[in-house]
């Protein structure tokens, strides 16, 4: 198995048995096509991408170049070889914009109506890769992945609200929680869970199709909070924050699994607390 990465400086690779990483930035085509002439690979799961809404706001160019030319370069390599690999992608149920609460939990059906650059980053990714599968004949299998996090997991509700509350409970930080806007509702999927479905999609899903992947029950962030302070033990104080606050935000995002659970068998395992608990573990040997 190969893994690769973009910058070993930043974020160095782990070292895992039977696992070698090689540096490969998606953005460099030369890089890419010498990865598939080097190897022959089964499946590729293409995960490379700037994955973060608030960035792609700020540096919509950036997340462009990463997650759509990159990965424009990645189907373009993998077209030249002689027996492409099954290529199961990352999407995003960002793609699917505002929804009316009528038609949520959303199904793969829905229009996609992308609020931000990462959200139409990943509809161009949806659509290269329906394209690349249609014309070219490279097996594709499109995850459309709604809000995952674990350990190890930064930038998203959850981790903030752990690493803060580890921080208070060491007394690295006074007994406050900053947060951003506690009304959307997001379902969050334990990232066993996430690797689970990935895995069961390169075995079972029909190529060349999309399919959502979403924890089974939506929380209010609100909730989310309150379940973590709760574990932690800790008495703190809430502070809303305004930059921490989007200048757009679905109000619920919850994708409908029915399509992936038919076709692979797949259901989640993890319930909120224990993947908080599971953060809460991790950040404190960390902190």
């Amino acid at each position: 198995m190969v893994g690769t990465y973009r910058d070993r400086e930043a974020n160095p690779p782990p070292r895992l048995p039977n696992l070698r990483f090689v540096p490969c930035d998606l953005r460099d085509g030369r890089q890419v096509t010498r990865l598939f002439q080097e190897d022959e690979f089964g499946y590729v799961f293409h995960l490379g991408a700037q994955s973060l809404p608030t960035l792609s706001w700020l540096d919509p160019v950036s997340t462009f170049e990463s997650n759509i030319m990159g990965s424009l370069n990645l189907f373009e390599a993998i077209r030249r070889i002689e027996r492409p690999p099954v290529v199961i992608s990352a999407c995003s149920g960002a793609e699917y914009g505002h929804v009316q609460p009528s038609v949520v939990p959303v199904t793969e059906e829905h229009p996609l109506r992308p609020l931000h650059a990462y959200g139409i980053s990943k509809v161009c990714l949806d659509l290269l890769a329906q394209g690349y599968s249609r014309d070219y004949d490279i097996p594709t299998v499109n995850i459309r992945l709604f809000n995952t996090t674990g350990p190890g997991k930064t930038n998203d509700a959850p981790s903030d609200f752990v690493r803060q509350l580890v921080r208070v409970k060491k007394g690295l930080q006074p007994s406050v929680v900053e947060v951003g806007n506690l009304k959307p509702r997001r379902a969050f999927l334990d990232v066993s869970d996430t690797v689970s479905g990935f895995y069961v999609a390169a075995l079972k899903c029909k190529r060349g199709e999309a399919y959502n992947l979403c924890a089974d029950k939506p929380h209010e962030i609100r909730q989310v909070l309150r379940t973590a302070i709760r574990l932690s033990g800790v008495k703190v104080t809430i502070r809303p924050c305004s930059h921490l606050m989007r200048p757009s935000d679905e109000k619920i995002i919850f994708g409908n699994t029915r399509k992936f659970r038919r076709d692979t068998g797949w259901k989640p395992r993890k319930t909120l607390d224990q993947t908080l608990a599971a953060m809460f573990d991790y950040w404190e040997r960390l902190t």
